[in-house]
């Protein structure tokens, strides 16, 4: 099992910035990537970005490429959102999420992804 746990979600006006951090623990060796989801209400779980763990490289969605920056730092086993020129409608809740499969193309589908946090709040005021 891989635990994951998110942090930095919060409250921010328009054009604002946030760090979301994901930290992770149990068999991390298992994990092959990591990536961001996102939850409006109402809506359906979408793919933000993600990176595979070993060489770095990432992907994002359209919605936020230019805006958000994924990073990882192995020694800390911890993955980071940075979050620039936010908007309303990048409130959600964001959910971290790991993969074990072994893809050539970094997945963006959520049945790909095997192990879930808990979730953490932004919420982008106009």
């Amino acid at each position: 099992q891989v635990q994951l746990v998110e942090s930095g979600g919060g409250l921010v006006q328009a054009g604002g910035s946030l760090r979301l951090s994901c930290a992770a623990s149990g068999r991390t060796f298992s994990r092959n990537g990591m990536g961001w989801f996102r939850q409006a209400p109402g809506k359906e779980r979408e793919f933000v970005a993600a990176v595979k763990w070993s060489i770095g490289s990432t992907t994002y969605a359209d919605s936020v490429k230019g805006r958000f920056t994924i990073s990882r730092d192995s020694a800390k086993n911890t993955m980071y959102l940075q979050m620039n020129s936010l908007k309303p409608e990048d409130t959600a809740l964001y959910y971290c999420a790991a993969y074990t499969g072994s893809y050539y193309v970094i997945p963006k589908t959520v049945g790909l992804y095997n192990y879930w946090g808990q979730g953490t709040q932004v919420t982008v005021s106009s």
